[in-house]
C-alpha cells in the first residue's frame, strides 16, 4: 500500500555510486557530448522532460528552467547499466524509507553552467494517480558538483492550498487510508503555487551520493555561480502488484 508519507519523505544513499563507477560515468559523458551534441541537447534544444497543460515546450522550458540546460533523455546505453545495477545494489536501503517502490525509470542525463538552474515543482504521482504505475519519488545523483551554487532544495508547507484530493480508504485502490493528492500544475506557471509560502531546505550532497524525494514534495535547484554541475535523474515507482 502506497502511504501519504512516501510521496512527501526525503533521503540519501550515500556512496549509490562508487568512485570507479563515477569515474566511468564521467568518460562515457565526454565522450558522448561532443561540442555539436552538447549544443544538441543545451543551447538548440526545443524540447523538455517537463509538461505544462495548455503550454507550449518553449513555454514550459522558460518556467522550468529560465536560463536553459544540457538535458539528454535518453543516455548511452553504458551508463544506463551502470545506474541501474547500482538502483538494484540500494533497493534494501530504498525500501526503508520508500517500501512501495518496485522499479527506476530509464535515467536523464542534466548539467548546469552559470545562471542555470531549475525552478521549484511537484512531479506528482500520475496524470492519473488512480492508474498505474504510479510514481513516488525522484531520485538525483551528482556526478560532479558545481565550484560555487547550484544546491539542490526541497520546500516544506503546511498551507492547505497544496492540496487537492482526500482519497476514502477503498483496499482496493492501492493507497493507504488518509492518502492525499496534490492539486496539478504545481509549478511556477500557477500563480496559487508561485505565491504559496513555503519552508527551503538546501543540501549539498557529496559525488555519488542520490538524494530521494517525494513525488509530491516541491524540489529545485539554485542558480549556479561558478563552474557547472553534472548528475543524473529519475523517477522511481511503484507497479500494481
Amino acid at each position: 500500500m502506497i502511504h501519504i508519507a512516501e510521496t512527501v519523505a526525503i533521503g540519501s544513499i550515500e556512496s549509490f555510486l562508487s568512485p570507479e563507477e563515477r569515474d566511468r560515468l564521467t568518460a562515457v559523458m565526454r565522450t558522448f557530448l561532443t561540442p555539436e551534441e552538447r549544443g544538441r541537447f543545451g543551447e538548440q534544444r526545443t524540447r523538455s522532460i517537463h509538461e505544462i497543460p495548455g503550454h507550449s515546450p518553449q513555454q514550459a522550458m522558460a518556467v522550468y528552467e529560465p536560463a536553459g540546460r544540457v538535458e539528454i533523455p535518453t543516455i548511452p546505453a553504458e551508463a544506463e547499466g551502470v545506474l541501474q545495477v547500482a538502483f538494484d545494489r540500494a533497493r534494501p536501503a530504498l525500501s526503508r524509507v520508500m517500501p512501495s517502490i518496485t522499479t527506476c525509470r530509464p535515467w536523464t542525463y542534466v548539467e548546469y553552467g552559470p545562471g542555470q538552474h531549475i525552478t521549484a515543482h511537484l512531479d506528482g504521482i500520475a496524470p492519473d494517480p488512480l492508474a498505474w504505475p504510479r510514481q513516488i519519488a525522484g531520485i538525483s545523483v551528482v556526478i560532479s558538483q558545481a565550484q560555487a551554487g547550484g544546491g539542490f532544495y526541497v520546500e516544506s508547507s503546511s498551507s492547505d492550498r497544496l492540496w487537492n484530493t482526500r482519497l476514502d480508504h477503498d483496499p482496493g485502490s492501492g493507497y493507504a487510508d488518509g492518502m492525499w493528492l496534490a492539486h496539478d500544475g504545481a509549478d511556477h506557471s500557477a500563480h496559487w503555487f508561485a505565491s504559496l509560502p513555503r519552508t527551503r531546505w538546501t543540501v549539498d550532497p557529496a559525488p555519488g551520493s542520490a538524494l530521494l524525494y517525494g513525488s509530491q514534495l516541491a524540489h529545485g535547484t539554485e542558480p549556479v555561480t561558478g563552474g557547472r554541475v553534472a548528475k543524473f535523474i529519475s523517477w522511481l515507482i511503484a507497479e500494481k502488484q
